[in-house]
């Protein structure tokens, strides 16, 4: 990593880092809304069938910081997209905030942890499974699985963990990629030969 990245990154966020990630948070807190309609087709199908869609509620964190990558974008992304929901007049209300902040915050970790240095496939992919983790705090908070048995629980979990990890890690990743072959990145900051390495390989 070149020391002008190095030195932006201890920058921080600048106006137009927050700018960018509150515009895709708006883009994909649409998604988010009409998302509803997606995951209910899935519920006939069988039992909890419809988490194999839930990773797409986490997009955010993960797209946001694969392209930002900078520290508290992940949250920031997320507490984002949950707005536009509530706009929209989401079901769940306020209680969107809750979620919105445990699952960014749980996103934003993986990447503190690898100290903002990996953006791979496989960190986004953890990325989106922590955001999952981060919902079942928030249900369990609520005590909307206090009537599930275990192995009702293990199941639910166990497909809405898949489905973020791909949804919302390996989607989040091609779409990163898409958008770094157009060079619309480079806006947002310079592009170096070690990031086009990292969204080669895994």
């Amino acid at each position: 990593m070149n020391n002008a990245l190095i030195t932006e990154k201890r920058r921080g966020l600048r106006l137009s880092d927050l700018l960018v990630t509150i515009l895709l948070s708006l883009v994909i807190g649409v998604v988010y809304h009409f998302w509803s309609s997606v995951y209910d087709l899935f519920k006939p199908l069988f039992f909890q069938a419809d988490e194999l869609v839930y990773g797409v509620w986490f997009l955010a964190p993960t797209l946001a910081m694969l392209l930002i990558r900078k520290p508290g974008v992940a949250i920031l992304a997320e507490v984002a997209a949950a707005h536009v929901e509530i706009m929209f007049g989401s079901e769940w209300g306020i209680q969107l905030v809750l979620y919105s902040v445990v699952q960014g915050l749980a996103a934003e970790l993986i990447f503190a942890l690898l100290r903002y240095r990996s953006f791979r496939l496989g960190t986004a992919a953890f990325a989106g499974a922590a955001a999952a983790l981060g919902s079942l705090l928030v249900d369990v908070y609520y005590g909307y699985v206090t009537d599930y048995t275990l192995w009702m629980m293990l199941f639910k979990y166990a497909l809405r963990i898949i489905s973020s990890a791909v949804l919302a890690g390996y989607l989040a990743f091609a779409l990163a990629k898409a958008l770094e072959a157009t060079g619309v990145t480079q806006l947002l900051r310079p592009v170096t030969k070690r990031d086009y390495e990292a969204l080669d390989h895994d």
